[in-house]
Parts: structure tokens; C-alpha cells; sequence
């Protein structure tokens, strides 16, 4: 099926709370060389107390409309990717439906955690392709500091708070060019945050309602699955990687996005990620470094996006886009 949807606009936020590694050694019995050297983490964002991810979602999409000078009030479809939501009911984007008074708009959260943004992209190209809907904002959004374990030496210095919402609208030379989406449920056990059920498998599970990672297992299979799952996502669109002018992967940890470049022989010049000071944001890593590129202007019209998200599921996905 031949795409008619297309990104019009982007937006983001971070929040004002800026946590270095100098700070987190306060917390946690780490230091700033070994973070450096073993994530590429300068920095992250945290939320302040009574920000959520609805509020930082909002932001996104205030600034989204404040720089692209966009009328959303026809938008019909609000898909929020977060693993961090502010309640278990009603969704992010009903109640960020509410707060904004989009009347025509329908609304649902998706949860697949670091590929989700990538997975609300894929869902809104197809709604718009099958002319089901016409203007949907797609937001990938999160408060991870909410639901870290500030405990777990190895997993707290990663994660920080974040959003990015991009516009997407029907036209007829659609800039979705492939994509590429899947998970393997039956690894779930090596990244998961616990809710009602203590077990997972058969195994119990920590049930603390925070992230729990292992981060060994989970950078495994990154670096095995991740490489081909790009190279499928261009073959689809009878390109190669050598075609692609920009990766924009899931802004996880630096040396595995090394390692993923290496594998895939991918230059690390052209791959965009958001963590150096933003941290691990999960649904919303990709969304912040795609604008950071736009802002800087390494992103240009009619550049060729590779975006991959990977993550919690353990799910993964891409998405070949052709930007402007």
C-alpha cells in the first residue's frame, strides 16, 4: 500500500531540572567517568514533582503548534506512546484530549516502551492510508524518573523525562516509505516494570512498580536483532543503507548504538541520537533527537529517516521515512 501520510511538523520538551552525573553521584554509588565511558550520558532531564507525562506531552505539542504556526483543532486522532502514564485510566491522550479541547479527536496510548514512538508512527500512516482519519498527533512522551529504582546502580543513571510530538496529515505524496515492526514476547523477562501480576513465565518477578532491567541480556539482543531489522526495513523499499541519510535509533545507550552501527556497517556520523544530555527517554528518545537534528539543520528536506526503536516486549521497530 502505497503511503498518503506525511509528517508536517515536530515539536519537543524537556524539563527544566537538569540531573548530571556529578549529582547522581549524591544518590547512588557511581561517578561521572564510569558513566560516561559505559552509557555516553552527560545529562538528563527530570520532571518536577507534580509534572507528568501528560503535562510534558502538551508542552511538546504547544511547542509543536507555536513553531509550525499549525491549527490543530481538526485533529482526529491523538496516539500517546509512554510506558509511564499518568494513570492506569483514563489514557495520556483521552486526557490530553480533555485539556486541549480537541472535540473531534479520538485517543489512545500505546505501550511499547522504547519502540513506541515508532510503533504510533506506523499505526497513524496506516489509519491515514486507509483515509480512516485525516490529522493525527503522535506523541512519544515520558516521566521515567517516577518509576526508576534509585537503587540499581546500573539502571538509574540511564533514564531521564522527556517528550516529542510530531503532526501527521493525509497527502497524497506520503513520505512513509517502509516499515518494519516486531517483538519477542517470550524474552519480556529481561526488561519489565511490574502492575498487577508478580509473576512472569512462571518466575516471580520484582515486584517493586519500577523499571527492572537486564541490561546485559538486553544490549545482547539489541545488537543481534537490531542490524537486521534495519536492513529489512530498506530492502522493503528496494533501498540500502547506503541510501539512508540519517539513523535515528532508539537513544539507549551510546556504545550500543556504536555497536549496532558497527554490525550493521552503518557510519555513527550519520546516526542522531538525544542521550548525551537527555538520557535514556524511551518512547520519546527518537522524537527529541529527530528535532535536535531539525533545529541544528542537519536534517534537511527530502532527507531519508531511518527510525528504530527497540526496547521492553521485547519489541522492536522501524520506520524509512523521507523528510518534508
Amino acid at each position: 500500500m502505497i503511503s498518503k501520510a506525511r509528517i508536517t511538523a515536530i515539536g519537543s520538551y524537556v524539563p527544566d531540572l537538569i540531573v548530571t552525573n556529578s549529582d547522581l553521584e549524591k544518590m547512588v554509588d557511581t561517578n561521572d567517568e564510569w558513566i560516561l565511558r559505559r552509557t555516553g550520558i552527560k545529562e538528563r532531564r527530570f520532571a518536577a514533582e507534580t509534572e507528568y507525562t501528560s503535562d510534558v506531552s502538551i508542552k511538546a505539542i504547544e511547542n509543536l503548534v507555536e513553531r509550525y504556526q499549525k491549527d490543530i483543532r481538526d485533529v482526529d486522532m491523538i496516539i500517546v506512546c509512554t510506558l509511564s502514564p499518568d494513570y492506569q485510566t483514563p489514557s495520556v491522550a483521552s486526557y490530553i484530549q480533555g485539556r486541549l479541547g480537541l472535540k473531534q479527536a479520538g485517543a489512545i496510548d500505546i505501550n511499547a516502551a522504547c519502540a513506541g514512538f515508532t510503533y504510533g508512527l506506523h499505526l497513524a500512516n496506516g489509519l491515514i492510508t486507509a483515509e480512516l482519519h485525516k490529522k493525527i498527533l503522535v506523541v512519544g512522551a515520558e516521566t521515567l524518573s517516577k518509576i526508576t529504582d534509585f537503587t540499581d546502580r546500573t539502571t538509574c543513571i540511564l533514564f531521564g523525562d522527556g517528550a516529542g510530538a510530531v503532526l501527521v496529515e493525509y497527502d497524497e505524496r506520503g513520505s512513509f516509505l517502509s516499515s518494519h515492526v516486531v517483538s519477542e514476547g517470550e524474552k519480556a523477562i529481561s526488561l519489565y516494570g511490574t502492575y498487577l501480576s508478580d509473576k512472569m513465565f512462571g518466575t516471580e518477578l520484582q515486584n517493586k512498580r519500577q523499571l527492572v532491567q537486564n541490561g546485559r541480556e538486553v544490549y545482547k539482543w539489541a545488537v543481534t536483532t537490531v542490524p537486521n531489522g534495519m536492513k529489512t526495513v530498506v530492502e522493503k523499499a528496494n533501498f540500502s543503507l547506503q541510501d539512508v541519510d540519517w539513523f535515528i535509533p532508539h537513544s539507549a545507550n551510546l556504545r550500543m548504538i556504536e555497536s549496532i552501527c558497527v554490525k550493521s556497517q552503518f557510519s555513527i556520523e550519520k546516526t542522531l541520537t538525544s542521550l548525551v544530555h537527555f538520557g535514556n527517554t524511551s518512547a520519546a528518545s527518537i522524537p527529541l533527537a529527530l528535532d535536535n537534528g531539525i533545529k541544528d539543520g542537519r536534517v534537511k528536506e527530502g532527507d531519508h529517516l531511518l527510525l528504530y526503536g527497540f526496547g521492553g516486549g521485547l519489541s522492536q521497530s522501524g520506520q524509512l521515512v523521507r523528510w518534508g
